[in-house]
């Protein structure tokens, strides 16, 4: 009998545990560990924050799913590695720690055959001084509790301006190294658009703060996109969006402070500078979670397992940015020095920016880190738990399933205004995900046709139809497994 251990339960962790149980016989044990107590469909904590959606409609309990599908649970969180075992304990062990009931506080030891670390990123507020999420006028969309708390102060201040105040509202990134710009992106356009629906968006200036070079650069270098029947560039189509919306931007920014109502910034001329505002999105930094790791003898091998992020099959190797290239990125998403470990989503740690790095003047690196959210997590969790399958089925190692973010595609449906008649969405594909600059050296990096935008309300009812599809296929209900990652 094997044991897989799947640490986290976000959109890599809860996509491994699930196509593990069902491939697996039931002498096999699935265990998921996780601090949190629901799964929650993240892409739409955009439409919680604008009071569209309750978090009652995008998240549901774990514990009750996982009993009626016999996958092992506990909600506590990992505390160290031991991919040796120790003096004690032979099989190499997770000690974990419960966060919840009773046992709040009690560490215990989980051993494990296979290990898949899906814990994705620490939300690093921290990293940028004043930005937890609540204080100082600045909201988060990245948890649904953040979300709820964003609409409760948006929907604030709107009825303010109802009554004649006028607002500044900031949405952007918080930190010089931040990623996931897609999300502040879809947020900055929903929340446009339900200025526009309570009649109040004359009362307001919206600005994007953003750490990229260019818009639409997305932590990917931008793309070059077929739309429609022309080819335009994407920093091109989202100052087309910004434009039309009346959007300001304020590019190149690494803020590293926020105070109340003010943001602080340093650019990459090495200017400081402000904004002020009445309220403000900023999405963090994000960061592993700090893990530590020890051998059977007690020493530590934290470099064996981490590099921020869980170490797999990449190139890690420094050099300058011209020289690094997509071979570099991960195929299994395997330990080299743990073979029975795996890390999936953003919980691996990504060779080299997608983006060219730059620094400020005063030498501030000011360069969006790598996406490795949707799509790509659960195709990647897809790939280990297949892996894992084989592995234990066949009785030695297989790695036959592959699928580097190089070779791989992906698709964002960027919701830019909620309603059944009156929404919009920015359809957005790309392959590959990281630029190919000599397969396709004219194209950015990237295969025209498959890497494509468009606009309108077709993309809203596309966002709002995966919403309930994703969510169907995250309870496991029938053939929940045809719909892909």
């Amino acid at each position: 009998m094997a044991k897989v251990v799947v640490l986290g339960a976000g959109i890599s962790g809860h996509v491994a545990a699930s196509h593990l149980r069902r491939k697996l016989s039931k002498e096999h044990e699935v265990l998921v560990v996780s601090p949190n107590s629901n799964y929650q469909w993240i892409p739409s904590n955009i439409w919680v924050g604008i009071g569209r959606m309750t978090s009652k409609q995008i998240l549901f309990p774990l514990e009750p799913l996982y009993k009626k599908k016999n996958i092992g649970y506990k909600q506590a969180k990992a505390v160290t590695f031991h991919p040796e075992g120790d003096k004690t304990e032979n099989k190499p062990y997770v000690l974990v720690e419960y966060v919840v009931g009773d046992k709040k506080g009690q560490q215990e030891k989980v051993t494990y055959d296979y290990l898949i670390n899906g814990t994705g990123p620490k939300l690093n507020f921290e990293g940028t001084e004043g930005l937890n999420p609540g204080t100082n006028k600045a909201y988060s969309v990245c948890t649904y509790t953040h979300a709820e708390h964003a609409w409760e102060n948006l929907d604030a201040l709107i009825q303010e301006m109802k009554n004649g105040k006028k607002a500044k509202i900031l949405i952007g990134t918080g930190h010089a190294k931040s990623t996931c710009q897609g999300a502040a992106f879809e947020y900055i356009l929903n929340v446009e658009k339900e200025l526009r629906k309570h009649k109040v968006r004359d009362m307001a200036e919206i600005t994007w703060i953003s750490n990229e070079f260019r818009l639409g650069d997305f932590g990917m270098d931008g793309m070059l996109l077929s739309y429609g029947s022309m080819t335009m560039k994407s920093h091109e189509m989202i100052e087309m969006i910004f434009e039309d919306r009346d959007i300001k931007w304020i590019l190149g920014a690494g803020v590293n402070k926020v105070e109340d109502g003010v943001a602080h910034y340093e650019n990459l001329e090495g200017e400081f500078k402000k904004e002020t505002y009445d309220f403000a999105m900023l999405i963090p930094a994000f960061s592993g979670h700090g893990f530590k790791a020890f051998d059977k003898n007690n020493n530590e091998i934290t470099e064996k397992l981490f590099k921020g992020f869980m170490i797999v099959d990449a190139d890690y190797t420094p050099r300058p940015y011209e020289e690094w290239s997509v071979q570099d990125w991960p195929e299994t998403y395997q330990n080299p020095s743990y073979k029975n470990i795996f890390a999936p989503g953003i919980a691996f740690a990504p060779p080299h920016s997608i983006s060219k790095p730059r620094k400020s003047k005063n030498g501030t690196d000011i360069t969006p880190a790598p996406p490795r959210t949707g799509m790509p997590s659960g195709i990647t969790a897809k790939i280990v738990a297949d892996n894992i399958i084989d592995t234990i089925k066949s009785g030695k190692e297989s790695l036959n399933h592959k699928g580097s973010m190089g070779n791989m595609g992906a698709a964002c449906i960027a919701s830019a205004g909620y309603g059944l008649t009156s929404g919009s969405g920015v359809s957005i594909t790309t392959y590959p995900i990281v630029p190919d600059y000599n397969k396709y050296p004219k194209t950015h990096g990237r295969q025209l046709g498959k890497t494509f935008g468009e606009i309108g309300l077709a993309g809203h009812w596309l966002k709002l139809m995966l919403h309930y599809a994703f969510i169907y296929k995250a309870k496991m209900k029938p053939f929940w497994w045809l719909l892909p990652e």
